[in-house]
């Protein structure tokens, strides 16, 4: 009798142990800290669209909806690149790149995402956030992940144009237009993910290299990536600024772009100084760490603005 409990007890450890991982690994797939990063931009464009709170059940869904986007994106891309993925060690353990999970229930879990995405917002949204959500997936699996990440150093660049759609589909979802208030939202992403995402791949130079991306510090020199975030640096800033005569922004919103901006610019200069010196240790990370809290910041802003 002990024998058999004994028995029982290991069956439904090796079932726990069989269910907890595998729960994991598609959440895993699915990417959730980027997700994360994309809520931060959509929420406060939500707030800055309505002119005040939206109905929350517009925002829940909105929510859901684009969760489900870019997760579904999310593993699929995790499919197309799991061979790379393998031979990065920042990567490694991805399910896809270590065959926890299969190529079809891979393919399977992220068109399931998507088209789930796509219906969700269509059928309690809108269709212009549904139809900007399809075009957000297909962009970033198609035009990132298939032509662009393994063919050119800009593919970040371009590709980068999909991170940015949550913003549109935020504003689309609550006004069911788009003006150039949320264009202006969209290129402050789009000239933020440059400086955001080179700091990360000068840290992973070698990886990208041995993998055979041509990330753009596989391809050029530390001073010349460095050169670009300060470039990227300045537009970014300078259109974070636009936005105040286009979307009538308070007295909070510019005085919090204005000096955050200046900190990203004075950290990207303080990086190519790194460089420069030749040092061991560059720190990208600083940069890349300070990059994710400047978004941060700067769209919470957005979403008080509206209630000052």
């Amino acid at each position: 009798m002990s024998a058999q409990l004994n028995d029982l007890s290991n069956s439904k450890s090796d079932v726990a142990n069989w269910i907890t991982p595998t729960w994991r690994a598609y959440l895993a797939l699915t990417k959730p800290r980027i997700i994360e990063l994309l809520l931060v931009t959509t929420i406060p464009t939500m707030f800055l669209a309505a002119s005040g709170f939206p109905s929350w059940s517009l925002v829940c869904w909105t929510l859901l909806g684009g969760t489900l986007a870019a997760g579904g994106a999310n593993v699929l891309n995790c499919y197309l690149d799991r061979d790379i993925d393998a031979m990065m060690h920042r990567t490694a353990n991805r399910p896809s790149a270590t065959g926890q999970i299969s190529g079809s229930k891979t393919i399977l879990f992220g068109l399931v995402l998507s088209v789930m995405s796509v219906s969700v917002l269509a059928l309690t949204v809108n269709i212009l956030s549904a139809a900007l959500a399809a075009f957000a997936i297909a962009f970033y699996v198609v035009g990132y992940t298939m032509l662009l990440k393994r063919r050119t150093s800009q593919n970040i660049v371009w590709g980068g144009a999909a991170g940015c759609m949550p913003v549109l589909i935020g504003w689309g979802a609550v006004t069911n237009s788009l003006t150039w208030t949320p264009v202006i939202l969209f290129l402050i992403v789009f000239f933020w993910t440059p400086p955001h995402y080179w700091p990360l791949s000068l840290r992973y130079k070698e990886e990208y290299s041995a993998a055979g991306v041509p990330m753009l510090p596989v391809t050029d020199t530390p001073l010349q990536v460095a050169n670009q975030i300060i470039a990227y640096s300045w537009i970014m800033v300078a259109t974070t600024l636009v936005l105040i005569p286009v979307a009538g922004m308070n007295w909070l919103y510019s005085g919090i772009a204005i000096a955050s901006g200046a900190l990203f610019i004075y950290e990207a200069y303080a990086l190519r100084s790194r460089v420069r010196k030749n040092l061991d240790d560059i720190n990208p990370m600083r940069l890349f760490h300070w990059s994710i809290s400047y978004l941060s910041l700067i769209f919470l802003v957005i979403g008080i603005d509206p209630f000052l």
